[in-house]
């Protein structure tokens, strides 16, 4: 993390060298980036709970991930925009910041409730109690709306590091869509691992989201219409287990 600092002010101080000034792109993914960052240090005891050192083993894939992945491909958005000067609008980015405090809020929020339950599990949780299913699982705050809430909200601060970028090239969101596939192959193995060690219990918090999604699908049924053709029908059905993948519950298959 200290390494993707220092290419990142690097490339910044590179920018200004050759431009005396920095673009607002420039200015969005240094202040993004660095705040990231900072946030991992100052929350670092939450990284005890989290997948990468409980399940995680200490070999190549984390070495080589902390000391090269990271730094060296996570900055790939300023490299790019050292040679290129995205259009972006004042409407553009007060979007990218709101999607970077939505997701900082929904990763940061999800992974504190998890640290906190795992220390007190009587510790309350919004204001609230926490509800709990077969005494180890939380399902009270972003664990009561998803199974991986800390994943959207991740998934969304690495897109709001991309989008100062604008859309004129895949390259700067290589660090998205990297992590997109990153976490969908963790989720099938934390799915796994969970399903085998909480047995049926499990399956109640997935139950639980679909109660809560059924009723604004049932909504959004209503506002898309119910004369649909074949096609209408299929996409309409992926969109539904799109959302119910993302929130944490099986599609299922009527």
């Amino acid at each position: 993390m200290i390494g993707w600092v220092i290419i990142n002010l690097s490339v910044a101080a590179k920018a200004f060298q050759l431009k005396d000034s920095l673009s607002l792109s420039m200015i969005l993914y240094q202040i993004f980036c660095l705040l990231y960052v900072m946030d991992y240090f100052w929350y670092e005891e939450y990284m005890t709970s989290t997948w990468d050192i409980i399940a995680e083993n200490l070999g190549f894939m984390l070495v080589f991930g902390d000391l090269v992945w990271i730094p060296f491909t996570f900055s790939i958005q300023g490299w790019w925009l050292l040679t290129h000067k995205p259009d972006l609008t004042k409407a553009a980015a007060i979007l990218d910041v709101l999607i970077f405090i939505i997701g900082y809020r929904v990763f940061r929020g999800s992974n504190k409730q998890k640290h906190i339950f795992k220390k007190d599990p009587t510790a309350r949780i919004w204001g609230e109690p926490p509800k709990v299913i077969g005494g180890k699982l939380l399902a009270s705050g972003y664990w009561g709306i998803s199974r991986h809430c800390n994943y959207l909200g991740d998934l969304l601060l690495a897109f709001s590091f991309s989008l100062p970028c604008g859309a004129s090239s895949f390259v700067p969101y290589f660090y998205p869509m990297y992590l997109l596939l990153l976490l969908l192959w963790r989720e099938r193995r934390d799915e796994a691992k969970c399903r085998e060690k909480y047995k049926e219990d499990w399956e109640l918090p997935a139950s639980r989201v679909f109660e809560e999604f059924s009723s604004l699908w049932a909504l959004f049924s209503r506002l898309w219409g119910s004369n649909l053709d074949n096609s209408q029908w299929r996409l309409k059905c992926a969109c539904k287990c799109c959302l119910l993948s993302i929130l944490g519950s099986r599609c299922p298959m009527t």
